[in-house]
């Protein structure tokens, strides 16, 4: 579904207000220079600190400079309150996204359980392709293995973002199989891969294509067993034990 360099994109600010024309002219320049994908409201973008209005504003001036352009955009529309997480979504949706992405909701710690139905629930309220965003240093709660796999059940859900960031009992690495089609970017040394990119806000397009697979993408099937979970029970669709390192 989507392949290439993700970039997150930062929020631009003049003034003590959203620069939105500096971030059209931004945007556009992105375009210009190849990037692959525009991702508006990330952690670059400094979503938390975004209010509602802001939050919606700078998802709609991403699109709206994105336009023709075939560059598609996936809005961050997550948040630590459901409701606000779904409310965002719809937005991003009715706005014309072409996917959204959802952080680990911050601060709050939610259970495994909890976070499955958080996900859950902005899934079947709103019709649009889902990334789950998995970034345990920032947000202090951490979705293991096993909650993705239930999550990669749920309809409407289609990947996960995970970064090259230590502390994270869940790091998916690219022989365990697990995501859908979404580990693209960044060939780290030990073997990871950085979904969306921060670099790209100042060195789009080509120039770090070195770094990147031939085709630009990696891809796996959610239904193929995963490998280095330990053990994987095909019958449960769950991993039982702790991935291997």
């Amino acid at each position: 579904m989507f392949a290439g360099s993700l970039v997150a994109l930062i929020t631009p600010f003049k003034g003590g207000s959203v620069d939105e024309k500096g971030f059209e002219k931004f945007v556009a320049w992105q375009i210009k220079e190849g990037t692959d994908g525009l991702v508006p409201c990330g952690t670059t973008g400094e979503s938390p600190t975004l209010s509602m209005q802001e939050h919606k504003r700078v998802i709609d001036i991403c699109i709206a400079a994105a336009k023709g352009s075939g560059v598609p955009v996936i809005a961050g529309t997550g948040s630590n309150s459901t409701a606000e997480a779904i409310e965002l979504t719809q937005h991003a949706k009715k706005a014309g996204a072409d996917a959204a992405m959802l952080v680990v909701p911050y601060y709050n710690k939610p259970t495994q359980e909890g976070l499955f139905q958080h996900f859950k629930a902005v899934a079947e309220a709103v019709d649009i392709p889902i990334l789950l965003y998995n970034v345990p240093p920032r947000t202090g709660g951490d979705m293991q293995v096993e909650t993705v796999i239930r999550l990669s059940q749920v309809k409407g859900i289609v990947g996960i973002k995970v970064p090259n960031l230590t502390g994270g009992t869940a790091t998916l690495l690219p022989n365990h199989h697990l995501t859908k089609p979404v580990l693209i970017g960044e060939v780290q040394a030990d073997g990871q891969f950085d979904v969306v990119w921060q670099t790209k806000d100042v060195v789009p397009g080509d120039a770090w294509s070195d770094a990147l697979p031939e085709d630009k993408g990696i891809e796996a099937d959610w239904t193929d067993p995963i490998k280095g979970c330990g053990h994987y029970d095909t019958a449960k669709k769950a991993c039982t034990t702790a991935p291997s390192p």
